[in-house]
Formats: C-alpha cells, structure tokens, sequence
C-alpha cells in the first residue's frame, strides 16, 4: 500500500502543476464576447482581450522573408480599447528594425489563450484574427505615443522596468485589411471602417 502512494505520488503532483498552470494562465474577460454574427466586434473582442500575438514582418536579415514574432500589445485602457494595437518594441529585436526599413507587417491572434475555445487553435469555431498593414514608430512625446505608453504599461506594467538603454520604442499597427475567421463558411468581410468604429 505504502509503494502504491509513492508511486502515484509524482501522479498527483503533475495533475496539480498542470491545473494550477491553467488557472494561472486564465484570463479575467472584461468585455462578453459578442455575436458571432457581428463580425466587427468579434474582431475588435479578440483584439481587447488578448494580450499577445505573432507579429510579423519582412527581414532585413533573410533578402525579405517572412519573420514571425511572439510579442505583448494593447489597444487601449480596459474597456477603452480603440482596436488600433500599440506595441513596445526594442530596436535590438529583429522585428522593429525589419520594419523600420519596411513598414509592411502583419499581426495573428487567437481565441485560444482568452481562454473561451476549447477547441484545437484552427478549429473555425476557435476565432482566429489577422491585422495587416503598416507597423509605424510614433514620435517620441507625441500624443499617440503617450496613448500607446498608457495602454502598454496598464496591461504589462512589467514594460515600466525595462532597460532604457535598449531603445524601446513605440509602434502602432496601421491596419489596412482585416482577416478575421469565427466560425465556418471562411473569412468574414469586415472593412476598417467597421472594424474601427464597431460597438462593444
């Protein structure tokens, strides 16, 4: 009986690791997520509630090729999200010299980490969201960069402490088309417009 214990002890353990990983990786939704069938605040949902995404832009270093980057952004205080993400990016990182030589990017998130799916990432019903256009630095003191430090810092307030020595600087996504899949049937049509002036 006493080997038994010992044996499903590790058993025990590794269940409790993963739940307590679990719990600590969800995440607290400050907005419902809409109608799947209001295609503009499904995108502007995904954008609000997720807190990261792969960014990616085209490398000086490879003669253009694609590069994707795991990176944090925010669109806005919480529930004050404008849909545009702001990012903080060090020039040391491949991803803002790539577009400070070409602005063109792209910008994937998923309903996976929101942590409402709990289905396989590329599932359709899992909604899956791609920004694409320009990734613009902001003038330093600018008053959009000063937007872009309050969101950032209000939803990663571990960017405060970061070394100022790394030439961080302040980008936004200037989003010029919208790929946006919630459900089955394919991508669903939403222009800027929409998407920009969408209702919570």
């Amino acid at each position: 009986m006493e080997l038994q214990v010992l044996l499903l002890r590790p058993i025990f353990f590794f269940f409790l690791l993963t739940s307590l990983q679990q719990s600590s990786s969800a995440r607290i939704l400050t907005i419902s997520k809409p109608d799947r069938h209001d295609y503009a605040a499904s995108a502007r949902w995904l954008v609000s509630q997720n807190s990261w995404g792969v960014l990616s832009t085209l490398s000086v270093d490879h003669e253009g090729a694609p590069f994707g980057n795991v990176v944090s952004f925010s669109d806005g205080l919480p529930e004050k999200g404008s849909g545009i993400p702001y990012f903080y990016l060090t020039t040391l990182d491949p991803t803002a010299r790539n577009a400070l030589k070409d602005q063109r990017a792209s910008l994937a998130i998923s309903e996976s980490p929101v942590g409402t799916c709990k289905r396989d990432p590329m599932n359709p019903t899992c909604s899956k969201l791609t920004l694409t256009g320009k990734l613009l630095v902001l003038d330093k003191g600018s008053e959009e960069a000063e937007v872009a430090k309050k969101a950032l810092f209000t939803k990663h307030p571990e960017m405060i402490d970061w070394p100022e020595d790394h030439d961080f600087r302040f980008f936004k996504l200037e989003i010029i088309n919208i790929f946006l899949i919630n459900w089955y049937g394919g991508a669903k049509p939403i222009t800027v417009d929409e998407y920009l002036h969408a209702k919570s």
